[in-house]
């Protein structure tokens, strides 16, 4: 057992028990995975650190908390910040603004920051050519690092399909930007 699925042992304990230090611990273990999740959705750094508030209070007064925690928390997640885009989508007079400049790496030199910047472009613009299917599935595995039966639990679908999901979307990756993608 890894030292974060240990972690993930004793958070489940505690708010299973309703440990006085269960949400600084649920914050020290998941904050920045679930900022990084939640902002990949967003796009504004914000609302992402918004959403995490409403999902650290659902999650600390769940009536029960399942064993496989990680995915259920992801899965949390998920449907918080989709509802968030739909409740954006209908509130069109609202201003968001883009993240992306909120958590920029700091970066040395004009020729390195714009090298970045056009392969960050490359990138994006070859990942947003996928489905969204895809692209979630994608983000889910490589950017997050969580397994396929635990995206499948995440988002309702067998392992196989997201199997096939990931094979497709890299597939479709390498077959739009083969520079981009090595082996």
């Amino acid at each position: 057992m890894t030292s974060d699925q240990d972690e993930t042992v004793v958070l489940v304990q505690h708010l299973r028990e309703g440990g006085a230090d269960v949400a600084h611990l649920l914050d020290q273990v998941y904050r920045e995975p679930l900022l990084r999740f939640c902002w990949g959705y967003l796009g504004n750094m914000e609302e992402a650190e918004d959403a995490i508030q409403e999902i650290w209070f659902k999650v600390l007064t769940a009536k029960e908390v399942p064993d496989n925690f990680r995915p259920w928390l992801y899965k949390v997640a998920r449907n918080h910040t989709l509802n968030m885009l739909r409740r954006r989508a209908k509130n069109k007079d609202g201003h968001v603004f883009s993240g992306v400049s909120q958590i920029e790496e700091v970066m040395t030199g004009h020729l390195t920051r714009m090298e970045k910047d056009e392969l960050h472009s490359r990138v994006r613009a070859a990942v947003n050519g996928l489905p969204e299917s895809q692209q979630e599935v994608l983000r889910l595995r490589y950017v997050e690092g969580l397994s396929r039966s635990e995206i499948g639990e995440i988002l309702d679908l067998k392992e196989a399909i997201v199997k096939s999901r990931l094979f497709e979307g890299i597939k479709k990756l390498r077959e739009c930007a083969p520079d981009l993608l090595s082996t």
